[in-house]
């Protein structure tokens, strides 16, 4: 198991679309995907997951990834936040 501190930091934060991007990249691996913020855990594999928590630019998360190709999704997960989910 893998976990990462990730900041958000485009400008709207991870709102649905961000979100989807997430879930599209999270399933592409066999690997559980989890994200926790202020001691809640969701799937990262679930939209409305990521959706109810309520992530804004600035807020600090953690991924937490595990299973057989746990390293290279958590290297794809972090990419979408560097890229800023592509917004800016």
């Amino acid at each position: 198991m893998i976990t990462e501190d990730v900041k958000i930091i485009n400008r709207l934060g991870l709102h649905a679309r961000p979100a989807a991007m997430f879930v599209q990249t999270a399933t592409r691996f066999e690997s559980d995907v989890f994200v926790r913020k202020d001691g809640s855990e969701v799937n990262g594999k679930s939209v409305m997951g990521m959706m109810m928590l309520a992530a804004g630019c600035g807020t600090a998360i953690t991924l937490v990834v595990d299973g057989p190709d746990e390293k290279t999704a958590m290297v794809e997960l972090k990419k979408l936040f560097e890229k800023k989910f592509e917004e800016e």
